[in-house]
């Protein structure tokens, strides 16, 4: 797990970097830059080459200085005081721009290949990847709601927005990414179902890079199981680590969640060495922050460690964070499985591509396969729960939907192709 590839600090030299500071200089600079070549390049009066580029790219600049003083300062780390130190470049983030660039190039060689034009390709990318971001961000801000209450608004808003430390739903991003790229086909009048068969091979292998985001992130996590070759450890930071935590299983025993009675302690355990017994009826299990006053206020308050507190019969157990262990106990290797698969799930589409089927179909059958994958790797991923009574997490109910609906796909573009077909043989100019 890499989280956190680099820290940009708040700020040098006594300016901040974002908001009124470096890089909105860098970026004026950048702008001036693109003047000075303009005017060369057309051997126009400033004036001319102020208006031109200002018209043709004047919102592009207006958005990346919005960016740079509203939005990023707002998903900077802030430390124990609230004060801000700093904003993380993620892993996450890294490999989620490397999933949108691979999966675009991907696709624009597949479209020259079918003798179409790769440029519709990079003129279509923008929307997939805005449409595909705001639906994972979406679906995952509406499934997990709770947590992005902050205290105030902007406080709300800035969780939300905080997407490259993860929390992007893949269903989400199928759906906003389809609808997207599905505005502009219809707009611009090119073939939906083509255009499909080309792009939708090229989804799976962002997938591949940005399931390795999720090892980097530690979300995403599988279920506990024995110590063996394939089997991952997280570290403290991961939420792995702070669901074992604080479900007794890191500390060395189980309970009971209706009765809260002491099921199992392991031998040797911190749970043992503390006494504690099975039969004995576990009051609470809560965070110790009484390590945070002397912890530095030089770094992000995600990265301080806090002790916790079991509370059994009415006794305190206490450990302080250098007592407890330094990484989670083994988990299925839920994100490598689901990276492998989806690779060769896009290996496997890319060879059906060479046989000629009708139009849709190679998409149907990815979204269809993708569909019975995701539904399997619920069994070995445990981070979400049963929704609507039922042990199916919410990605499986999906699953089923989006299958029923490949399924329903593949019968009309067949039923309709059929129908088009008799139809040719019984009219009189045939």
């Amino acid at each position: 797990m890499r989280r956190t590839l680099l820290m940009i600090p708040h700020e040098i030299g006594g300016l901040t970097v974002l908001g009124f500071g470096w890089m909105l200089i860098a970026l004026m600079i950048g702008l001036l830059v693109r003047l000075i070549v303009a005017r060369s390049r057309d051997r126009s009066t400033w004036g001319q080459a102020i208006a031109k580029v200002l018209t043709t790219e004047g919102v592009v600049w207006a958005m990346a200085a919005v960016a740079i003083v509203v939005i990023l300062p707002m998903v900077e780390l802030k430390n124990l005081d609230g004060e801000p130190v700093g904003m993380a470049v993620r892993g996450y983030g890294a490999m989620l721009l490397l999933a949108v660039g691979s999966a675009v190039a991907l696709a624009a060689y597949r479209a020259k290949r079918a003798g179409m034009d790769p440029d519709l390709i990079y003129a279509m990318a923008p929307w997939a990847f805005f449409g595909g971001i705001f639906g994972a961000r979406a679906f995952f801000v509406i499934q997990y709601r709770r947590q992005f209450i902050g205290d105030t608004v902007m406080q709300t808003i800035g969780n939300m927005l905080k997407f490259t430390e993860g929390g992007l739903v893949v269903y989400g991003s199928f759906i906003g990414g389809s609808l997207a790229v599905t505005y502009f086909l219809i707009r611009h009048k090119l073939p939906v179902l083509k255009f499909g068969d080309v792009i939708v091979p090229c989804m799976f292998l962002g997938v591949f890079f940005g399931r390795i985001g999720c090892v980097m992130n530690g979300c995403c996590y599988g279920g506990r199981c024995e110590e063996g070759p394939m089997t991952l450890h997280f570290p403290p930071g991961a939420k792995v680590y702070q669901d074992q935590l604080y479900d007794g299983q890191l500390l060395g025993f189980a309970y009971d969640a209706d009765t809260r009675e002491i099921t199992s302690v392991r031998p040797g355990s911190l749970a043992d060495e503390a006494g504690i017994k099975v039969g004995g009826r576990l009051n609470e299990i809560s965070n110790d922050r009484s390590a945070l006053a002397d912890a530095p206020r030089t770094i992000p308050a995600e990265d301080v460690r806090s002790g916790v507190i079991v509370t059994v019969d009415g006794r305190r157990h206490r450990w302080a964070p250098d007592q407890l262990p330094m990484q989670a106990l083994p988990v299925q290797p839920a994100q490598a499985i689901s990276s492998v698969g989806a690779l060769l799930l896009c290996l496997a589409l890319c060879g059906l591509s060479l046989i000629h089927f009708r139009d849709g179909t190679i998409m149907m059958v990815g979204f269809g396969s993708y569909a019975v994958l995701r539904f399997g790797m619920e069994w070995i991923r445990v981070d979400e729960a049963g929704q609507f009574g039922t042990n199916l997490s919410i990605s499986q109910w999906v699953s089923v939907f989006v299958l029923g609906f490949s399924l329903a796909g593949l019968l009309w573009i067949y039923r309709s192709s059929s129908a088009t077909a008799l139809r040719s043989e019984a009219s009189p100019n045939h």
